[in-house]
């Protein structure tokens, strides 16, 4: 079951008041919603308006029209300071606090409720302490800033955030500077959050492998088009994957969820055993065939087990192979020879 909604928008329009006073429109009559304890994740390609709907969603500019609900309230009814208790946000940017500590610079997100002197209290301590042990980076408290790698960093600063005490967390690119297991780390981190802390978590990316594995609901985001939400799984089924990021050259295969730059030229059945069909299936996309159901009229193959596959040739012959090279080889072999 979903959870309630904790933001909503309501034929919202977004974009720029330009020094002219007129408006520049990035997109419009938007209807969104961001449920509580779930991963959403936006997709789109650079210059697509991910950032500015993420600027306007947290209250750092104003819609151009429509409206965004805030736990059931209009977000322009809501203080700054407010605001600031409902929503952390985690920029792209790299931090350039590299002059104080970890736990200096988590401390800093008790500033909603710590007033103008910022004087910390053992209740703030502890949610500090709370905050680092959640992000995985207690170990690393007293450090400096600068003498972490780029995933601590991000640990570092989805910390801060959580000691912001806030049931809203925006993040623009979280990945977007990380190494593949400090990406993987940071994605299992916030679906972590979001399902043992019922945080509502929403940020950008432009990793769809990752969006597609991690996230429960996905924004497809592209210019002069309505957005796209759904299920990983609803979005590819239904074809709004292909429509939005399949361009000239670049293919988007439903049967893998990849992009794949050489197009499929005819479909290969295949069956059997889960993880070895799962890699051939990859091996054949990235060669130009298609991942189909057995059928006699084409190519198939049976996995029989990591180290055996037979494959089935038109015609009833079979040839058994033990590896992914000898696989492509004889499938290529066989369409070379019968120019297909």
């Amino acid at each position: 079951m979903r959870g309630f909604p904790v933001i909503e928008t309501h034929g919202l329009s977004i974009g720029y008041i330009l020094k002219n006073r007129k408006k520049k429109l990035v997109h419009q009559n938007l209807d969104l919603k961001l449920l509580q304890g779930e991963v959403t994740c936006l997709l789109g390609l650079n210059g697509s308006g991910k950032s500015t709907l993420l600027r306007t969603l947290c209250g750092f500019q104003p819609p151009l029209d429509g409206d965004i609900y805030l736990s059931g309230k209009k977000i322009k009814s809501y203080s700054q300071e407010n605001i600031s208790l409902m929503i952390g946000v985690v920029l792209t940017e790299k931090t350039n606090a590299g002059g104080i500590t970890v736990y200096e610079l988590v401390s800093f997100g008790r500033h909603p409720y710590t007033g103008f002197f910022g004087v910390l209290k053992n209740k703030d301590h502890k949610v500090i302490e709370e905050s680092l042990e959640a992000a995985g980076i207690s170990h690393k408290a007293h450090n400096y800033v600068a003498e972490l790698s780029d995933g601590e960093r991000q640990k570092a600063m989805i910390a801060k955030v959580l000691a912001q005490e806030c049931p809203i967390i925006i993040l623009d690119e979280p990945t977007a500077f990380l190494d593949v297991t400090s990406r993987i780390e940071t994605m299992v981190l916030l679906r972590k959050l979001a399902k043992e802390q019922n945080k509502t978590i929403l940020l950008s990316t432009h990793d769809m492998d990752l969006a597609i594995q991690m996230g429960d609901y996905l924004w497809l985001l592209e210019k002069q088009r309505t957005v796209a939400y759904g299920s990983p799984e609803d979005l590819i089924l239904n074809g709004e994957f292909e429509s939005f990021f399949s361009k000239e050259g670049i293919f988007f295969d439903p049967s893998t969820g990849k992009l794949n730059t050489v197009a499929p030229v005819a479909p290969v059945g295949i069956e059997g055993h889960f993880h070895t069909s799962y890699w051939a299936g990859n091996a054949l996309v990235r060669n130009g065939w298609k991942p189909s159901l057995v059928n006699e009229k084409y190519i198939n193959i049976n996995c029989i087990s990591k180290k055996l596959m037979i494959i089935t040739l038109p015609g009833g012959k079979q040839v058994e192979v033990n590896n992914m090279e000898d696989l492509i080889i004889t499938i290529e072999k066989y369409k070379e020879l019968n120019g297909k």
